[in-house]
């Protein structure tokens, strides 16, 4: 089996354990989840398995949205739900407007600290170990991008918003953004405390939480002997042109060497130096993700070898 299942992460399970179950349900052992989501939230999570692992470092440079709510006047140990409470604000009063303007401080590129509850490595270590052991360090500032970011809906008291307010909104970001971080830093230049007391992922790349499954719903399927939902490596690539290749060159392909125009017999579009294709059997199978190059003339060289069905 190799292929890429959308998955709907229910809240209460950690990526990990998302795996896991899988791996036991599908009776596999290569598979991975492309993308870390939090036990506390839910939503769209990418599991590869088989050879489709080979595209977990694609698939996590895909941008993320999320919907998410932030809670006015408090924060936590690790800036969610799940930590313990460190600070309280009842006094914080303040308007619309105010909100309004430090939300729009976030749009583009800014600077993050993780939490020190998260994945990200010091030293190879992960900061949460460090954090269970007792240690505590300042982790470096890292860059994100924030593309997209609205407030959909507001819960205040009167004309005002208060100590417990919550905040729900939509944000579309690069890899590596902490939503949460994003709502302590929100607080902070809001002159409070905030902690993301609700967080869903809605998409990731060309994946939505539409079309992804529950682990219920997979279950069942697999009992039924139906794998409709493991979709196709190439579904990771909708907007990569599908290039077939001459069936004399496939092993070429396959042992990671370039082909030449004259090897693609069916290319859909005009292709120049750095486009990216899926390079394709003349049975439709993908064989490799490959890159158009110039070394003295134009070549397609695999970037990443993916055959699938052997």
């Amino acid at each position: 089996m190799n292929g890429i299942i959308n998955v709907l992460k229910p809240p209460g399970m950690s990526s990990f354990q998302v795996v896991s179950h899988l791996r036991r349900l599908l009776k596999t052992r290569r598979i991975g989840h492309a993308g870390t989501l939090d036990p506390g939230a839910a939503g769209v999570l990418l599991i590869c398995v088989g050879k489709a692992c080979k595209l977990i470092s694609f698939l996590t440079e895909y941008d993320k949205t999320y919907i998410a709510e932030l809670t006015l006047g408090i924060s936590t140990t690790t800036q969610d739900a799940d930590g313990d409470t460190v600070s309280m604000d009842p006094e914080v009063v303040i308007s619309p407007n105010q909100l309004g303007t430090a939300f729009s401080t976030f749009f583009g590129r800014i600077e993050q600290i993780p939490p020190m509850a998260s994945a990200v490595k010091v030293n190879g270590t992960p900061l949460y170990k460090l954090q269970r052991k007792g240690i505590t360090i300042e982790p470096q500032a890292r860059k994100v991008t924030i593309k997209e970011l609205h407030i959909n809906k507001v819960w205040t008291h009167g004309q005002s918003l208060t100590f417990g307010s919550r905040v729900l909104f939509f944000v579309r970001c690069s890899k590596g953004t902490y939503i949460r971080t994003l709502c302590h830093d929100i607080g902070r230049a809001i002159g409070t405390h905030a902690y993301m007391s609700f967080l869903v992922r809605t998409e990731v790349g060309p994946f939505s939480s539409v079309s992804a499954y529950t682990l219920e719903e997979i279950e069942v399927m697999t009992q039924e002997a139906r794998f409709d939902f493991v979709q196709p490596m190439q579904a990771a690539f909708p907007e990569y042109p599908r290039v077939r290749v001459a069936p004399f060159v496939e092993k070429r392909i396959l042992n990671g060497n370039a082909v030449t125009p004259d090897d693609l017999v069916d290319v859909p579009q005009a292709l120049t130096v750095g486009d990216r294709v899926l390079l394709m059997s003349i049975d439709g199978n993908l064989l490799a993700i490959g890159e158009i190059k110039y070394k003295g003339q134009l070549v397609c060289h695999p970037i990443r070898v993916l055959r699938e069905g052997n």
